[in-house]
C-alpha cells in the first residue's frame, strides 16, 4: 500500500464522517483532490467514482458481483423458470463432460471453425440481456452465420413437444359455441392443470353459426382446405419450436407461403393435390437450412392425421390461435405492404369461417378424412421407396414435378 499523503489545513472545517478533522489525505488515485472515501476491500483512499473504478479492478469487479448475485437472490422466479433454468445447466454440464473444449464462449460448427464470443457477449447472455447481430464484432458475425447454417446452434435448443401430441390434448372440452369451459383442478392435479395450459385457449365468444356467416350452402372442397391449413400451422408451429409469438409476422408469413389456401386463394380439388403442394413448399430451398424436407415433410402429415384424431375440440383451438398468429401479425406489420396486410386480413377471415364450419361438423366426418389422408401418404411412401437406386426422387401432381429431394 503506497504511503499516505497527508495535508494539515490552517482552515477550521466540521466534523463530519467523511471530513472527521482537519487533517485530509490525498487521494490516492489521482493525486489531486482530497479523499473522501475509503474501499471497504483493501482500504484505498479515494475521491471519486471515476477514481475507485481504476483503483483496483479486482475490487470493483468483486462489487459488482456481490450486487448482481445480491439482485438475483431477490428475484422470485415461478418452478417453471427454475425448472427450465435447471434443465439448461444440466444439458450445458454434460455437454461439458462429453467435449471438455465446447461450451457457452465456444461453438464450432460442421466445417471445424470456431465461434468464440467475447467476455462482454456471454456476460450479456449469462445477465439475460439481449444481445443483437450489432453487438457482434465482424469475426464473431461470420462465425454465428457459419454455426447458424451448418445447424450447430439448433442443437443447443430444447427440442418443443407439440401441444397435440401431448394426452391432455385428448381431453380438451369446449362448450357449444366452442368457448372454453371452466374446469375445477384438484391440488393433486397441478401438474396436468400445468401441461393442460400449454393447450392454445378456445375462442373467447361464442361462435357464430354457419347459417348466419353465409345464405349458400357450405363448399364441399372445405375438408381438403382445413388440412391445407392445419398443415401450414404445424410447419410453422414445428419451425418456430412452437413460440411464433415472437415474430408474429414472420410465423404469419410461413404459414402463407405453405397454404395455396391462405397465401394463394388456390381450392385444391384433391388430397393428392393439396399434400403435393405443402410438400412442395417444406422441401424448397427456402426452408432446406431449417430442417425442412421429404422426411420432415411427411411426419407434418402424420400430425394432420393426428389431430384429426383428436375431434372438433382440437381442431378449433388450432384455429383459434392461428387466428392469434395471424392477428398479431396485422398488428406488429404496420410497416408491411399493402399487399401483405390485405393478404392477412383475409387469410384471417378464412380461419374465422374454417373454425365456425369445423365446429358444426360430426366425428364421421373426421374419421372419413383421417382414414384418407392416411392412404394418401401411404401411397405417396410406397410411390418414393419405389426408386431406391434413383438419386432424384420425385412426387407429381397432375402429371408434372413438384417435388425434387437429392439425397
Amino acid at each position: 500500500m503506497m504511503p499516505e499523503k497527508t495535508i494539515i489545513t490552517s482552515e477550521t472545517s466540521n466534523s463530519s464522517p467523511l471530513n472527521p478533522s482537519s487533517s485530509r489525505i490525498i487521494c490516492h488515485v489521482c493525486n489531486k483532490q482530497f479523499s473522501q472515501y475509503t474501499c471497504p476491500r483493501c482500504n484505498f483512499r479515494y475521491c471519486s467514482l471515476p477514481c475507485y473504478k481504476s483503483h483496483s479492478g479486482q475490487c470493483t469487479e468483486s462489487f459488482m458481483r456481490e450486487n448482481v448475485v445480491d439482485e438475483l437472490r431477490q428475484v422470485r422466479s415461478d418452478d417453471q423458470t427454475k425448472t427450465k433454468m435447471l434443465e439448461i445447466l444440466k444439458r450445458f454440464h454434460s455437454e461439458e463432460e462429453e467435449e471438455e473444449d465446447w461450451g457457452i464462449d465456444s461453438i464450432t460448427d460442421d466445417e471445424g471453425s470456431s465461434l468464440t464470443l467475447a467476455e462482454e457477449i456471454i456476460q450479456k447472455i449469462l445477465t439475460g440481456d439481449e444481445v443483437n447481430l450489432d453487438d457482434l464484432s465482424l469475426e464473431e458475425r461470420k462465425g454465428f452465420q457459419r454455426a447458424l447454417a451448418s445447424g450447430e446452434l439448433s442443437k443447443m435448443i430444447e427440442p418443443w413437444k407439440p401441444w397435440w401430441l401431448r394426452p391432455c390434448a385428448r381431453t380438451i372440452s369446449l362448450g357449444t359455441g366452442g368457448t372454453q369451459l371452466v374446469q375445477c383442478v384438484a391440488e393433486e392435479e397441478e401438474e396436468e392443470a400445468a401441461m393442460v395450459s400449454e393447450i392454445p385457449r378456445g375462442p373467447d365468444t361464442p361462435l357464430i353459426s354457419l347459417s348466419k356467416l353465409s345464405s349458400t350452402n357450405p363448399s364441399p372442397l372445405l375438408p381438403l382446405h382445413l388440412l391445407d391449413i392445419v398443415y401450414s400451422y404445424c410447419f410453422t408451429l414445428r419451425i418456430y419450436n412452437g413460440e411464433w409469438q415472437s415474430d408474429s409476422l414472420g410465423s404469419a408469413t410461413m404459414v402463407l407461403t405453405v397454404s395455396s389456401v391462405l397465401g394463394q386463394n388456390s381450392q385444391p380439388e384433391t388430397i393428392k393435390e393439396m399434400l403435393s403442394f405443402c410438400l412442395e413448399q417444406t422441401c424448397s430451398s427456402a426452408y432446406k437450412n431449417l430442417g425442412g424436407g421429404l422426411k420432415f415433410g411427411l411426419n407434418l402429415v402424420d400430425d394432420v392425421i393426428h389431430l384429426l384424431s383428436l375431434g372438433n375440440a382440437a381442431l378449433v383451438c388450432l384455429l383459434c390461435d392461428l387466428q392469434r398468429l395471424i392477428h398479431g401479425a396485422i398488428k406488429e406489420g404496420k410497416s408491411a405492404g399493402r399487399d401483405m396486410k390485405k393478404k392477412l386480413k383475409l387469410a384471417e377471415r378464412k380461419v374465422f369461417f374454417m373454425m365456425c364450419w369445423v365446429n358444426e361438423q360430426t366425428p364421421e366426418v373426421w374419421a372419413a378424412l383421417e382414414s384418407s389422408v392416411r392412404a394418401e401418404k401411404n401411397s405417396m411412401v410406397e410411390l418414393n421407396n419405389g426408386f431406391p437406386d434413383v438419386k432424384k426422387k420425385s412426387l407429381t401432381r397432375k402429371g408434372g414435378v413438384v417435388i425434387e429431394e437429392i439425397e
